[in-house]
């Protein structure tokens, strides 16, 4: 499968910058193809962890059910920006990225990525343990699979 090149490649960002954004930015919107074939997009913490993006949720509902149908996903990150002189515009970055998502099933993998989720959340790695001994068997953990990534840089005008 061939994905689009950008086409202001000019404003393109690197794939370093693009790790950097989904490794320390909070939070991105997942794209899924939901009830009656409408896009579903909701916003979500996540983590990168080893070339792949983990988050997490409820055992059911809408988010669940779409994953279950259809394995195609979006998800797109943004930077916080930096203001323009002109006070109102800004400059920032975003990714976005196409991949297969997947639910977690094994728990001692949900564990592992439940704790580089709770790491970069929560304020100790203790809170992280506690969690994770609280809600586990009340969590699901999902899996993006990125097949392709692109970055682009905003100056709004």
């Amino acid at each position: 499968m061939q994905f689009r090149k950008m086409r202001r490649h000019k404003q393109e960002l690197s794939r370093d910058e693009c790790i950097d954004i989904l490794t320390n930015e909070p939070r991105g919107v997942l794209a899924l193809l939901g009830d009656y074939d409408y896009p579903y997009a909701l916003p979500m913490s996540h983590v990168y962890v080893d070339g792949k993006i983990y988050f997490h949720g409820a055992m059911e509902g809408h988010k669940n059910d779409a994953v279950e149908k259809y394995d195609k996903v979006s998800y797109c990150v943004m930077d916080k920006g930096v203001k323009n002189r002109d006070g109102w515009s800004y400059i920032f970055k975003s990714v976005i990225v196409f991949g297969k998502i997947r639910t977690l099933t094994d728990n001692a993998e949900k564990i592992d990525k439940l704790t580089h989720l709770g790491d970069k959340f929560f304020p100790t790695h203790e809170d992280t343990v506690n969690e994770i001994s609280r809600l586990l068997d009340r969590t699901e953990v999902f899996e993006i699979t990125i097949e392709h990534m692109s970055g682009k840089i905003v100056q709004e005008k």
